[in-house]
């Protein structure tokens, strides 16, 4: 079963890998830095990747090949544990990361409403002077 205690320290690792980068991009959305997003998906995208192999590779290790030791037994349980602190922790990043999204989007949107509004009342404005000037012209 060190196979299985094997992968499980892997995923593991990369769940903390995943963490990090979320961490590092959490900290360029709340300063407004919005120019990494597409490469922070593809890095995420990819650890998943490697996450979901791991996964497949738990699943085919046969669980009747070897009986389990005690410590094995413990070491399996502390490192789910560890695995469900990490997946716990990454969905309240998420969590995070989505509203500092929708935050700057609605941040957007509300100066292209303020942009709308002046530039229909410049437009009104500027309505009036042409019919007031041809008013003057005859």
């Amino acid at each position: 079963m060190a196979r299985i205690i094997n992968l499980l320290n892997q995923k593991n690792h990369y769940l903390e890998k995943f963490y990090s980068l979320n961490e590092t991009e959490i900290l360029n959305l709340n300063e407004a830095k919005f120019h990494n997003l597409e490469p922070f998906y593809q890095n995420r995208e990819s650890i998943l990747e490697v996450i979901q192999y791991i996964d497949v590779q738990i699943s085919e290790i046969d669980e009747k090949e070897e009986a389990l030791s005690i410590e094995e037994r413990r070491e399996i349980i502390e490192l789910l544990a560890i695995k469900e602190e990490y997946v716990n922790r990454i969905l309240a990043q998420d969590l995070e990361i989505l509203s500092c999204i929708e935050s700057a989007k609605s941040s957007i949107i509300r100066e292209l409403q303020d942009l709308r509004k002046a530039r229909k009342a410049v437009g009104s404005y500027k309505s009036r002077i042409s019919t007031n000037r041809v008013d003057e012209e005859i």
